[in-house]
């Protein structure tokens, strides 16, 4: 069976995005690059949201994605990937399925097909229309040293206990820590 892995960065009060939608806070450097192409390198898909489809999908094909970051743009774009909506009408990024179905019954069905994990970049909406199904095995969650006073907290509009285990921590040179959480039940 594929494990789920869901991966946000959030601010040290637990905002995944400022009040405006900024992203700029996060810490990207090449510790984190090495990372991030290990981690690209042990999924087979990845899973978006709308929202951060379009945020990906507008820079990872490009020239500067290819210059700045040359192989997370290319294991970026030659993933499969999957993006979640009901609103979207066409999905152009390379190797991209658009499903307008229940996202945790297609994310229920790819976990019992062959293959490696697959992972969830953002797309917090997602995640919460996954977590009262308990299909997401893995949680990473990057605590970023900045303190942005307003934004959307990440797990707005859960509405029932979900209890984890921690199962490791990363300290980045950054000051990035990533903190790797299961669902308690899978530990």
């Amino acid at each position: 069976m594929r494990n789920v892995i869901f991966q946000m960065a959030v601010s040290l009060d637990g905002y995944f995005e400022g009040p405006h939608h900024e992203l700029d806070w996060h810490r990207v450097d090449d510790e984190f690059n090495a990372y991030a192409i290990d981690l690209l390198n042990r999924v087979d898909a990845l899973l978006f949201g709308r929202v951060t489809y379009e945020l990906m999908a507008s820079y990872w094909p490009t020239p500067a994605a290819l210059e700045d970051d040359p192989q997370v743009a290319r294991r970026m774009n030659s993933l499969p990937k999957l993006v979640f909506s009901r609103t979207l009408e066409r999905a152009d990024w390379q190797n991209t399925r658009l499903v307008k179905t229940d996202a945790a019954a297609e994310v229920s069905r790819l976990k019992q097909q062959p293959g490696k994990d697959v992972a969830i970049f953002g797309s917090s909406d997602l995640a919460l229309a996954l977590m009262p199904d308990r299909l997401i095995n893995e949680y990473r969650i990057f605590i970023t040293p900045v303190v942005l006073g307003r934004g959307k907290p990440l797990f707005a509009g859960i509405t029932e206990r979900h209890t984890l285990a921690l199962r490791s921590s990363r300290v980045f040179r950054s000051g990035l820590v990533c903190l790797t959480y299961a669902p308690a039940s899978l530990v």
